[in-house]
């Protein structure tokens, strides 16, 4: 069962609903070994990333809520529910596979993980409410298509201050990284662009934070100058992920 904004059809458009128990996908994709650690109390800052050429994954200092929102690629604002640890207890997570795999495999596997080893059970509810559509813009699609497909690393990196730097990404990815941007304006950002595959590109503007940076575009702006595209105000529906079950981590 793939998990998303795929899930809305018909009436789901015009009322709220509940979808049915959407835990991770039982493909049969699993890591091979699993270290979990709760993270030392003097830890600072945190990441979440792929193991170079596709091998595992590794946390370090990052909550569950944080970890389902990354490889569920939903902002956390739309994850409900849990205890109160869900979201503020740290882990180290050391995670390899016995072979390379890509992103999205990689991310199943994570998935898998997170249903095995904290129980993680959850549920989607969809209701009406305000989003962003995500448009290709009249002047065309400034992005550079690249016919590599999809890669291992994480498809959107800072390199320097209010500037980004994608490299295979794909639109999904694009729409919840710029939903996750958004913090002041907290809607969903849903894919209405119709492009396939994944795109290279560069992307500065002025996050709603440092104010230092306040002579660069508005995100609005400069996804509309720089990749070709438009976010455009909508009602449609919104995702809205309600755990059922968690648990604290099963021993290694």
């Amino acid at each position: 069962m793939r998990c998303g904004f795929g899930l809305f059809v018909g009436s789901v458009l015009l009322a709220t609903s509940a979808v049915a128990l959407c835990q991770a996908p039982q493909t049969g994709l699993s890591f091979s070994v699993i270290a979990i650690h709760r993270s030392k109390p003097e830890s600072r800052g945190g990441f979440i990333k792929p193991m170079p050429n596709g091998t595992g994954y590794l946390v370090q200092n990052f909550t569950v809520k944080g970890m389902m929102s990354v490889v569920y690629r939903i902002p956390s604002r739309q994850i409900s529910g849990g205890p109160d640890w869900f979201d503020r207890e740290n882990f180290d997570v050391e995670a390899k596979a016995d072979d390379t795999h890509n992103i999205d495999e990689l991310h199943t596997m994570f998935k898998n993980m997170l249903a095995d080893r904290f129980g993680l059970k959850f549920h989607i509810e969809m209701k009406p409410g305000a989003v962003y559509e995500l448009i290709v813009d009249k002047a065309g699609v400034k992005m550079k298509a690249d016919p590599a497909g999809g890669g291992v690393n994480i498809p959107i990196m800072p390199d320097g201050q209010g500037r980004f730097v994608g490299t295979r990404v794909p639109m999904e990815y694009l729409c919840w990284y710029l939903g996750q941007q958004m913090r002041s304006d907290a809607r969903p950002v849903i894919d209405k662009t119709g492009l396939v595959g994944v795109y290279d590109f560069t992307l500065s503007f002025m996050p709603d934070l440092p104010p230092e940076l306040q002579k660069l575009p508005a995100l609005q702006d400069a996804v509309e100058e720089q990749l070709g595209l438009k976010l455009v105000p909508a009602k449609g529906p919104v995702p809205n992920y309600v755990i059922d079950r968690v648990d604290q981590p099963s021993a290694n």
